[in-house]
Order: C-alpha cells, then sequence, then structure tokens
C-alpha cells in the first residue's frame, strides 16, 4: 500500500504551480506563451462581438475615421482655419486620426482590465497579463484596416505630386510598438488604481479626449501655441506622431531627439505599469 501511494506521488508531474511569491519585475513571459490560444481566442471573441448584430460589420472599421476625418476637416480646416503645414488636409487628419483611434482605444480597454474582468478572474487562473496583450493585438488589428486606408490616400497624393514620404516610413512598426507600450502602461496604472478608486475610471475619459487637444492629431506643432508649445514637447506621443507624418506627408517639426525621447518616457511608463500592475493582480479581487 506505502509503494503504491509513493509510485503515485512520483507519477505526478505538475505544469503549473501558483504561487504568491514572485517578482513584481516578473513578466512571466513562458506562462504568457502557454496560454497564447487563450490570447487568440480573446482577440477573435473580441473581433467578432464587435460587430455582431451591426448592418455594415467590418465596413465600420473605414466608416468610423472616414467620418471622423471629415469632420475634423469642416471644423478645422475649413471653418477654424487651422494649418496643416502644408500637406493636403485629408491625409493630415487621417493620419492623426489613424494613430489616435488605436492608441486610444487601446488605452480605454486596458485602463477597465480588472473591474471589467472581474468575474472571469475570481473563477479561473491564467496569467493576467494575457488580458491587455489580447487588447493590444485586438486594436491592431483594426489599426491595420485603417492603416490600409490610409495609404490609399497617401498613395493617392503622391501620384499627385502633393505629398513626399520619406525612408521614416519604415519606422512605422516601431511607432506602433511604442504606441501600444505607452497604452498598456498607462492602462495597467489606471486598471490597479481604479480597483481601490473608482472615480478614475468616470475621468479617464475626458482625460483621454483632453490628451488628444495636446498631441498633434489636429494642431500640428507649428500652429500650437508657443506659451503652451511645452506641454507638447513633454508629452511622449508628439514625436511619435510627427515622424509618422514626417514619413508618410513630409511635414511637421520631427526630429530624431523627438523619437528617442519618446521611447525612453514610454519604457519607463511601461515599466511602472509591470510593476503596478502585479503588485495589485495578487489581491485585486479584496478591493473590486
Amino acid at each position: 500500500m506505502d509503494n503504491t501511494l509513493k509510485n503515485n506521488k512520483e507519477e505526478q508531474v505538475w505544469t503549473d504551480e501558483i504561487s504568491s511569491k514572485h517578482s513584481l519585475l516578473d513578466l512571466n513571459l513562458n506562462e504568457v506563451w502557454r496560454y497564447r490560444d487563450l490570447i487568440y481566442m480573446l482577440v477573435k471573441k473580441d473581433f467578432i462581438t464587435s460587430f455582431k448584430q451591426t448592418i455594415l460589420g467590418p465596413i465600420w472599421f473605414f466608416v468610423n475615421p472616414i467620418l471622423t476625418t471629415l469632420m475634423y476637416i469642416i471644423i478645422f480646416g475649413r471653418v477654424a482655419g487651422l494649418s496643416t503645414d502644408g500637406a493636403p488636409m485629408l491625409a493630415f487628419y487621417l493620419a492623426g486620426v489613424t494613430l489616435w483611434n488605436y492608441f486610444s482605444s487601446c488605452l480605454n480597454s486596458t485602463s477597465n482590465v480588472f473591474v471589467g474582468n472581474a468575474v472571469v478572474f475570481g473563477k479561473v487562473y491564467f496569467p493576467r497579463l494575457v488580458m491587455p496583450i489580447s487588447i493590444v493585438l485586438s486594436n491592431l488589428m483594426r489599426f491595420f484596416v485603417q492603416y490600409i486606408l490610409f495609404i490609399v490616400i497617401v498613395l493617392y497624393y503622391y501620384f499627385e505630386g502633393q505629398i513626399q514620404p520619406n525612408l521614416w516610413i519604415l519606422f512605422t512598426p516601431f511607432l506602433i510598438l511604442l504606441m501600444a507600450a505607452f497604452a498598456m502602461g498607462v492602462g495597467m496604472i489606471f486598471s490597479s488604481m481604479t480597483t481601490k478608486y473608482k472615480d478614475l475610471s468616470m475621468l479617464l475619459g475626458f482625460g483621454v479626449s483632453l490628451y488628444m487637444y495636446l498631441t498633434p492629431v489636429i494642431v500640428p506643432i507649428s500652429s500650437f501655441p508657443k506659451k503652451y508649445k511645452w506641454l507638447m514637447d513633454i508629452n511622449p506621443l508628439t514625436g511619435i506622431f510627427e515622424c509618422f507624418k514626417y514619413g508618410y506627408l513630409g511635414v511637421g517639426e520631427f526630429d530624431t531627439g523627438m523619437l528617442l525621447y519618446s521611447t525612453l518616457v514610454i519604457f519607463i511608463i511601461f515599466f511602472i505599469g509591470i510593476i503596478v500592475f502585479n503588485k495589485v493582480q495578487k489581491s485585486f479581487m479584496d478591493t473590486v
């Protein structure tokens, strides 16, 4: 009998061990990779449910940025007469809208990870980092569809001779990676804080809208009031947006130092986001 129990214990091989003892800086990416099927399932579910019971379906991927861009052209281009640094209005505003839609969607969704998934987190274990990663990838699919639309507009104006793209367009994957890391970092910080202070979730929507006007989405740096220009200088998204517009449209006040600053600040914020996220994920069920 003793030998049988001993043999059974020896045959038990555990693939996962859940422990409260781990480093705050430990991403545990090996464990996240083992749950890649779950990430795929979450991305697929989000894509399908986004347009379920809609008439136009995935066409909304195009309709949304087109309508937003046309509104910006009328209000900020025609009525307010804001400069686009010489670039065609359609290409200029669509560039900002395409980037901003991706960033704001990632940030808003990631900031609700803990509260929005409290029921699931309370019933089953999986690496909590799976959720923000799936959000970023899901929104990346939307971005690519809108990006294709933007490329079509760029090609039109290029052959018309109105814009001059340059080699900085090769930095597009890096710029998207920076935006994803920034949205994840800030989103994880907000998600962790809203488990205790739910008021922050109500302020986030207003804050994101206000933040857009401090980012060169609509107003180029050259047209921003000098008195408040320092707000754009310290904004880590400024370098990303200016690099993107400079690469595809050949306009703007972009320089390499802006992108280096953005990379450094975003790395620090992403790092802080991971620390806060790892600290809160161990005990957030007690406060939600």
